[in-house]
């Protein structure tokens, strides 16, 4: 059985809180990985290689809690962003990728 969310209308969601998070962070991968500024923020996963893809998804999930607890919103949407591109790059690669049946729940 689903629960309906408890948060309340005041709680957004770091997508919700931050302007600059417009929902299309895929929009011009053309021109590679940049903040609004056109700052470089990171490699287009593309251009990664398959040791390079895991590594940096590593460093994103092992810092995830830290940024969404502390960092400022800016900070926030940046890592937001790069992990949706670099989790996008994976399952591209992927499409057909393995699921561990233990991880299946039951219905």
């Amino acid at each position: 059985m689903m629960t309906g969310s408890v948060r309340r209308d005041e709680y957004q969601s770091p997508e919700q809180r931050m302007p600059e998070w417009d929902g299309d962070h895929l929009h011009d991968r053309a021109s590679g990985t940049a903040d609004s500024d056109g700052e470089a923020l990171g490699v287009d996963p593309a251009e990664l290689g398959e040791a390079d893809l895991i590594r940096e998804l590593h460093s994103l999930h092992r810092t995830r809690l830290d940024t969404l607890r502390h960092a400022a919103d800016a900070a926030l949407a940046t890592h937001l962003r790069r992990t949706a591109e670099l989790e996008t790059e994976y399952l591209a690669r992927r499409p057909g990728r393995e699921v561990d049946p233990s991880r299946l729940r039951g219905s």
